[in-house]
């Protein structure tokens, strides 16, 4: 009985366990397996999974992480207002022309020169260059002295100042991001086979790719020109004399409309007496009437009552 007994115990347990490893062999069974990843989406120029073209995009529109310490790119913009004699003007300017032409346009460049000679006595000017840091601190160093040797007095001074870091090194991030994006683009359509469908798809992304790093790579140049070569424009005008002759003097146009002025009031005279001579006629007709005819007789008729 007790051998019996421990056969059907031992029984037992084997079946729970049996039936333990069958329920696990079931679950895992189950279970289903991990969705793979399709090819065209898991598969990168450089090897890597995650993301085919919408993953190149994904990488190419990440913002670049802030540079610690980066260069500071500062544009500046220089304005003066000179002041000087009439016949220094021209001069004056022109030796200015001329000294940011020799220096060369690497170094100097004249954008605008206007000169205007308004009157006999009165003149204006107008200059606008790029140029080299270096160069325009030279240039202001010794503009007073200029200035000063020819008879006239520096007006107005101004500078101005635009921080161009954050917008160089944004433009510069997403050129080196466009770049990549072209080369990923490129070995992937050289060494990728697929259908005519993708191939299409990734010519159109690389004809936008690169329009996209043309039109970067202008800015770009654009925004470190403005650092590099700073702007600065020169306003040159006349010194106005009270003893002038001129036009533009007050005093010399009020003796000079003399006397213009004075026939003016002259005719406004005459054209008064013109309009108004009819009615001085009339009214002297009727006061006439009046005391020769009119009022005596009312006079009588007063003295009869």
């Amino acid at each position: 009985m007790k051998r019996i007994l421990s056969a059907g115990l031992l029984a037992m347990a084997i079946a729970a366990c049996g039936g333990s490893d069958n329920s696990a062999q079931l679950e895992r069974t189950a279970s289903p397996p991990a969705p793979a990843v399709p090819q065209a989406l898991a598969y990168s120029a450089d090897g890597a999974s995650g993301g085919g073209l919408q993953g190149l995009r994904q990488a190419d529109e990440a913002p670049a992480e802030p540079v610690q310490g980066a260069e500071q790119y500062i544009a500046y913009t220089y304005s003066l207002g000179l002041r000087l004699p009439q016949a220094e003007v021209e001069p004056l300017m022109e030796a200015h022309v001329a000294a940011c032409r020799e220096a060369g346009p690497a170094v100097c460049i004249v954008t605008t020169s206007n000169l205007n000679n308004q009157s006999d006595d009165y003149t204006t000017g107008y200059l606008s260059l790029r140029a080299v840091p270096d160069w325009i601190e030279t240039f202001l160093g010794g503009v007073d002295a200029e200035t000063e040797a020819a008879g006239g007095e520096v007006t107005s001074r101004n500078t101005q100042a635009v921080d161009l870091t954050r917008v160089i090194l944004d433009t510069d991030a997403r050129l080196s991001a466009q770049v990549t994006l072209k080369g990923r683009l490129e070995d992937l359509l050289a060494n990728r086979e697929g259908e005519l469908g993708d191939f299409l798809q990734i010519e159109r992304e690389l004809a936008r790719v690169t329009g996209e790093i043309e039109s970067l790579t202008s800015n770009l140049k654009a925004l470190r020109l403005r650092v590099s070569m700073s702007e600065m424009s020169l306003s040159y005008e006349t010194k106005r004399s009270l003893v002038s002759g001129g036009r533009r003097n007050p005093l010399a146009r009020a003796f000079g409309d003399f006397f213009y002025n004075m026939s003016e009031a002259l005719a406004s005279v005459i054209t008064f007496f013109a309009v108004g001579l009819p009615w001085m006629i009339l009214i002297g007709i009727f006061l006439f009437i009046w005391l020769r005819a009119i009022w005596p007789w009312v006079r009588r008729r007063r003295t009869k009552t």
